[in-house]
């Protein structure tokens, strides 16, 4: 059959309730020379390629590779005594992440049980101690984090002009669309033209598409539909679409980076192939390890229709049972027969997306996500409270080696990075807090000593002159993470330790910003987020478009010196004022440690009820 063509099977397969054609009318779509000579590649592109790529039983390779050790050792990673992570060969003696350490090894007596990497007071970085305790140790996972970022990179230097979006330390979506485009055109030449005969033009279906060599490309979904006389499963060989021929492309770049991420790294990955995120994710556990599963259109009836639904992402929980209870159903097959309008009626108009989603249908792009956050937080859950404010200072210290690790680390990829605010968070139970935040200085090296300074003032801060404290939970943290733009010299030029904030200008002249119409203006100006602080300006001035004040630069700045450099430093001081003073009027004030927090009754009083499927997506 044509790929161009709109014939399709009158009946896909037979079920609970008979599928009809249209349940899946979106499989077949007549690919025009339009469609494959585009440039706007969007989520409804009909040669759209999706992958998932998921590390294998990530935690435990890590620890594989570090200590150099062969595939087939079993292995496990170990949070004090329970299992987080348990590699394929330790799964063969029926070892689960719900097992405990000492079951585990008594199922396989050569068990390799690695505890995962601690910080502990005194040490920099986070080591692989003897005798780690819960009640002084706190967990790192600095080493996966590290190696998923190599991961990460390699996928980003093979396909330049592909979509990358970390899903989550292990995964990640790779948008294959541009790249299999580009090389389609290369590999078939003649599409690249619109035949002179064509009868539609541009909008005429490409020509039939060739065959597919898919041996060494991955395990096929295959596309059983169901005979309507007979009710069997057969193969259908006739059904090949020029998405067909997009997938193998995609699944030649996917296979050669598996390969190269094995090589280098070491790391075996699973991945499925698609024609977007949903589909993807759902085809990557096909099959495992170290593996990738191609899930062509004609085959996702077949693949969906048998699944229980409520084991779908999303689909669980409260909202899976509310729909079992609501309909009787427990399959995808068997929720196909339950129209939109009757969906829609008793969970609200965003039950399209259910409707959809059972049908395949995923309007989700990949999208690359920043590499730098806006904040990093280190916390530990206590087993045993703090009761003195002396104590207090060891997990402060045990805090900020966390922290100084991942800014070092953060810093080698943008040496400019720096955090404006240290924030401390200590919660009695899950009843009350209290936090306090200081303006963090900068200095040339980032070390425990310097972090865990400025975060003892703050624990005197909160707990004052109390002889006795009960704190069940601290955090530190590391907010307004900021990277100098670019064109700056140096993060020396955003920031100013303590000791130069004391000194005055040169020539004692008055502040670069002082002037009493200016403070005014300040003053009333509406608190707005720091990335809508622009400015216009001159080669000597320039205009806040916050507060409106056309703000100048000195003569003796002008004279003898660099204009620009002069007019950068000073919209950075200015820049650090409005943050500041939005940094100050977005803080709520801090809850008393002993008190209860009348703010958030009051919202939650006042709280609106979600209404349709957003209920079922609500925190308890």
């Amino acid at each position: 059959m044509a790929s161009g063509s709109p014939t399709k099977p009158n009946i896909l397969w037979k079920g609970k309730a008979k599928a009809i054609q249209e349940d899946y009318d979106d499989l077949r779509p007549t690919i025009t020379y339009r469609h494959i000579l585009s440039h706007n590649l969007g989520v409804k592109d009909p040669l759209r390629v999706v992958a998932l790529c998921d590390s294998d039983a990530f935690y435990a390779a890590c620890e594989r590779v570090r200590l150099g050790l062969d595939p087939n050792v079993p292995l496990v990673v170990q949070q004090w005594e329970s299992i987080i992570a348990v590699g394929y060969s330790a799964r063969k003696f029926g070892i689960s992440r719900m097992d405990k350490a000492k079951e585990a090894k008594k199922k396989c007596p050569d068990l390799v049980a690695v505890h995962v990497a601690t910080y502990k007071e005194g040490e920099k970085e986070p080591g692989y101690w003897d005798n780690v305790d819960t009640r002084t140790h706190k967990v790192s996972l600095d080493l996966y984090r590290r190696e998923s970022n190599k991961i990460l990179n390699m996928f980003k230097e093979a396909l330049p002009t592909g979509e990358i979006e970390k899903a989550s330390i292990d995964e990640a979506f790779i948008d294959f669309t541009r790249p299999v485009r580009e090389k389609l055109l290369e590999r078939y030449a003649y599409l690249a033209q619109v035949p002179p005969d064509a009868p539609e033009g541009i909008d005429s279906p490409l020509p039939p598409p060739p065959p597919i060599n898919w041996d060494g490309l991955g395990h096929l979904v295959p596309m059983s539909l169901t005979s309507e006389d007979t009710g069997e499963y057969h193969e259908r060989d006739d059904l090949t679409t020029w998405h067909d021929v997009a997938l193998s492309i995609g699944a030649e770049f996917m296979d050669r980076i598996r390969k190269d991420v094995a090589a280098k790294l070491g790391y075996t990955t699973s991945a499925g192939i698609a024609r977007n995120k949903f589909l993807a994710k759902l085809s990557a556990s096909y099959k495992k390890p170290d593996s990738q599963t191609i899930l062509r259109n004609n085959a996702i009836p077949s693949y969906l229709r048998p699944m229980a639904f409520q084991k779908i992402r999303f689909l669980g929980g409260k909202l899976g049972d509310a729909i079992a209870k609501e309909y009787d159903v427990s399959t995808v097959g068997d929720l196909l027969s339950i129209n939109l309008d009757e969906m829609q009626r008793k969970f609200g108009e965003h039950a399209l997306w259910v409707y959809e989603l059972i049908r395949g249908i995923d309007r989700t792009e990949v999208k690359e996500k920043s590499a730098l956050f806006k904040s990093m937080l280190a916390s530990k859950n206590l087993p045993k409270p703090i009761t003195k404010p002396s104590e207090g200072h060891h997990w402060i210290r045990v805090l900020a080696a966390e922290l100084a690790l991942r800014l070092n680390d953060a810093r080698e990829i943008d040496p400019t990075l720096w955090p404006r605010t240290i924030v401390l968070h200590a919660r009695k139970g899950y009843e009350t807090s209290r936090s306090k935040q200081a303006t963090f200085p900068f200095v040339r090296d980032v070390t425990v000593d310097i972090i865990a300074g400025a975060a003892d003032k703050l624990w005197k801060e909160i707990t004052g002159n109390a002889q006795t404290v009960k704190v069940t939970s601290v955090q530190l943290a590391f907010t307004g993470l900021e990277a100098a733009e670019l064109g700056q010299q140096s993060i020396e030029g955003f920031f100013k330790s303590r000791d130069m904030s004391r000194k005055r200008p040169r020539d004692e002249d008055p502040p670069l910003v002082g002037t009493s119409e200016v403070n005014k203006s300040r003053r009333h100006s509406t608190p707005t987020p720091l990335s809508s602080t622009s400015m216009i300006a001159d080669d000597t001035s320039f205009v806040c478009r916050k507060c409106g004040e056309r703000i100048e630069l000195r003569d003796t700045q002008i004279e003898g010196g660099d204009r620009a450099e002069a007019l950068a430093a000073l919209r950075l001081e200015h820049n650090d004022f409005h943050f500041a003073q939005d940094l100050a009027s977005a803080s709520e004030p801090p809850v008393s440690i002993t008190s209860p927090a009348p703010r958030a009754a009051k919202r939650k009083k006042n709280a609106v009820e979600p209404k349709g499927i957003a209920k079922f997506f609500r925190k308890q």
